[in-house]
């Protein structure tokens, strides 16, 4: 089960006493925010909930599902996310 945009955005509001548009602007920001920095290879690290960097892949040799051909696949960069201390608390239900 998971939310939607729309429903992280009424809990925010009830939560922190906002209107949804607040939070909604919140969360715009938040993302670009996050969005800028990865662009720059900066990491973002929010101490207890998460940290999100950019990594480098390297090119790899890959194969086609349908035809079985091995193609080249070149080198690029990804999305790292850690879950912090508190994310990783609640996974575990304690």
């Amino acid at each position: 089960m998971s939310i939607n945009r729309t429903e992280l955005i009424a809990a925010i509001a009830e939560k922190a006493g906002l209107t949804k548009t607040d939070a909604d602007a919140f969360l715009g920001a938040f993302q670009d925010v996050l969005v800028e920095n990865v662009t720059k290879g900066e990491a973002v690290k929010i101490t207890g909930l998460m940290g999100v960097e950019r990594v480098e892949r390297a090119a790899r040799t890959g194969r086609n599902p349908r035809t079985g051909e091995e193609i080249q696949i070149p080198a690029g960069y990804g999305v790292k996310l850690t879950a912090g201390s508190a994310l990783k608390k609640a996974a575990s239900g304690k």
